[in-house]
């Protein structure tokens, strides 16, 4: 992150490092590890991944007005977002979250902090509000992935120290 960068740009850099961690934390497991639930709630590494990459998507393009992809958003299931259904490949929810990332990212590059959309309850909020939630989000997440890797094979850290 840079020491001495702009607004935007600190928060872009801050936002991007916790979404490596996210990617990092999905390296060298196979399949069943990585939907392997570790919690009573069902949690697992490509849920969360999922589930970040359809915030993603909302948080930045569907706020301000920028076309999606259907998400796995079920107003009868709150967590359908972070289910993964046996059809989903890991392949096909990294392509998803590489390509909500790209997405978000277009409309970061675009927008001025202080521009305004419409969140998903209706209240405007602005490009400066939604990084700096999705960095929350993204954090948060990216913590309990570190919990579940830990709980998988003893790997810890937000990044590969090896």
């Amino acid at each position: 992150m840079p020491l001495t960068g702009g607004e935007k740009e600190s928060l872009q850099a801050s936002l991007d490092r916790h979404r490596d961690v996210v990617l990092w934390k999905l390296d060298d497991l196979n399949d069943e590890q990585l939907r392997r639930p570790m919690t009573p709630s069902g949690t697992n590494l490509l849920g969360l991944t999922k589930h970040l990459a359809a915030v993603e998507y909302a948080w930045f393009c569907q706020t301000f007005g920028r076309k999606i992809e259907p998400l796995p958003f079920d107003e009868n299931d709150e967590n359908a977002d972070l289910r993964v259904i046996p059809e989903e490949t890991t392949a096909d929810i990294v392509a998803f979250y590489g390509r909500a990332r790209a997405a978000a990212d277009e409309v970061i590059h675009e927008l001025n902090l202080d521009d305004v959309g419409t969140a998903w309850f209706g209240d405007t909020v602005s490009m400066r509000w939604v990084l700096l939630h999705m960095i929350e989000e993204t954090a948060r997440h990216a913590g309990h992935m570190d919990i579940l890797r830990e709980l998988i094979d003893g790997a810890t850290g937000d990044h590969n120290r090896g």
